[in-house]
């Protein structure tokens, strides 16, 4: 797979039974995005263990999913239909790690 120019998450949990043509359309339909534009777009579904990536490469879609067996992935909640992560955020978030606490500030209470 070839690496994307930017990965998207899709904000609202989907129906994993959606293949390629399901998750195209709703990135269309819903999202107002293109399938085809370069970008990876990811899907979780309600309880936040399963994960779908698809992606155009240039000739053809890629589908990816991935399962965790222990704890849940780390979705944001946002006030838009989707939202961009970095390559470094994506490599914690599928890592099963909670990414959006990597770049945050310690607690002023926190002394060294």
């Amino acid at each position: 797979m070839i690496p994307p120019e930017q990965i998207w998450l899709a904000v609202e949990p989907i129906d994993m039974r959606l293949g390629i043509d399901g998750l195209s359309a709703r990135l269309q339909n819903s999202l107002g995005r293109a399938p085809c534009d370069g970008s990876a777009y990811a899907f979780i579904n309600r309880a936040r263990t399963r994960l779908k990536v698809l992606l155009w490469d240039g000739t053809g879609v890629w589908l990816s999913q991935r399962r965790l067996h222990r704890g849940s992935f780390s979705w944001p909640a946002a006030d838009t239909a989707v939202f961009a992560l970095s390559a470094e955020q994506w490599q914690w978030l599928v890592a099963g790690v909670q990414w959006q606490r990597l770049s945050a500030a310690a607690p002023a209470h926190w002394r060294v």
